[in-house]
């Protein structure tokens, strides 16, 4: 199942948001309030962390900080981003009144720069990281609308799909998930009980969106280090997914595949022709899904 808790990487990623949100020239994704959302506090303790090499050992200068968030921390949040919202954007235009489930929610903005009211929002969220959230919301007096619902989570205790329903998810209406920075810790297995759950409460044309590592046998360099830094952090990298057995467990499911981009994609789409020498991971896919199962409402 997902991360029971935001971690020190998923903060990092908010803090990559935010970072990029602030730097001029051109943007990837604006994240415009990342940075309200996570706090002066909380932005200032994730820069000292890699200033600091992570663990203390290094006291980098501004400008090889700012080449390390560059190369390491933001080129994936700031691509699966734009993935997730541009289709979320077009499956609600087809479809119009939805529900978009945002499983593992965190630090996500989404809520709050939405504009469309057609969209019936969910943040599934382990109860610590969403009840700081909330806390975080009140003190800034931001007021969620009446489409958003935080649904708490205990994620190795309770069952996301039950407490989904109970919170006054419709499984009849078209929905879109995303579950966005998880597959990199898990094993398929593991990711494939997430999958199952979001099957059960899907009505046929809903749709799936996440991203994951690829299975490369030997990490490409920039690949290794990243997996090292995070083992720094106590979040230890799994060795990725093959993209044929990923179909193969949706498929299983009751998904298809609908998108995929490779890395060569993801450079393509997001990355190609910027100035400051930001680029696509080497082993990060992106790729969205459609159900074409039934659901028994009887």
């Amino acid at each position: 199942m997902i991360e029971s808790q935001e971690s020190i990487t998923a903060k990092l990623c908010a803090f990559a948001r935010a970072w990029h949100s602030r730097q001029e020239g051109s943007r990837i994704f604006d994240d415009d309030l990342a940075y309200d959302l996570i706090g002066e506090e909380e932005y200032s303790q994730m820069y000292s962390l890699i200033r600091s090499g992570f663990d203390g050992s290094s006291h980098y200068s501004p400008q090889e900080t700012e080449q390390i968030i560059r190369t390491y921390m933001a080129p994936i949040p700031l691509s699966r981003l734009p993935f997730c919202e541009g289709s979320l954007a077009g499956f609600a235009a087809e479809y119009g009144n939805i529900q978009y489930v945002i499983c593992g929610a965190g630090s996500d903005t989404f809520s709050f720069r939405n504009k469309n009211r057609r969209i019936e929002v969910y943040e599934a969220d382990h109860p610590d990281t969403q009840a700081a959230k909330l806390a975080k919301i009140r003190s800034l007096g931001w007021q969620p609308g009446r489409n958003v619902h935080f649904v708490s989570v205990d994620f190795e205790k309770e069952r996301m799909s039950e407490k989904l329903l109970a919170a006054g998810f419709d499984p009849a209406k078209k929905s879109f998930f995303s579950i966005l920075g998880v597959t990199y810790y898990l094993t398929l297995d593991v990711f494939t009980e997430t999958l199952s759950q979001i099957a059960d409460i899907s009505s046929p044309e809903s749709a799936l969106v996440f991203d994951y590592p690829q299975r490369t046998g030997k990490f490409p360099e920039r690949v290794k280090k990243l997996s090292e830094i995070t083992a720094l952090l106590g979040e230890e990298m799994r060795g990725g997914y093959d993209y044929q057995e990923v179909s193969r467990a949706l498929y299983s499911l009751g998904f298809q595949v609908d998108t995929y981009l490779s890395p060569v994609g993801v450079q393509r789409q997001y990355f190609d022709g910027r100035s400051d020498g930001m680029r696509a991971f080497e082993n990060v896919n992106l790729l969205s899904a459609v159900f074409t199962g039934g659901y028994d409402f009887e």
